[in-house]
């Protein structure tokens, strides 16, 4: 398979479809890519989904089985994965194109 085959196929477009999108300057993105981002996307939700939980458990358990630091340190994780999350997803929606 040529290189210009395996590029359209990764893009999700016909050979010709494309020649054409990179002969008009169009940005073309990988299909690859895009899945990522919807299931990072998915990944993200769910972990605002759990410290949510997390966060509404703790309220109503107040005092009990965890102090105010260890829930503000798993808070914090739970923002930086978040973070991280929506970096990948940037990175991902930015490259490769062709």
């Amino acid at each position: 398979m040529s290189e210009i085959q395996e590029k359209a196929k990764m893009s999700g477009l016909s050979m010709s479809a494309f020649l054409r999108a990179l002969a008009l300057n169009q940005k073309v993105r990988s299909v690859l890519d895009l899945h990522a981002v919807t299931d990072m996307v998915k990944v993200n939700g769910d972990l605002g989904r759990v410290a949510g939980l997390l966060k509404l458990w703790l309220l109503e358990k107040r005092g009990q089985g965890a102090s105010a630091h260890s829930v503000e340190v798993l808070m914090n994780d739970f923002r930086l994965l978040q973070k991280k999350m929506m970096d990948l997803m940037s990175k991902a929606l930015k490259g490769p194109r062709y």
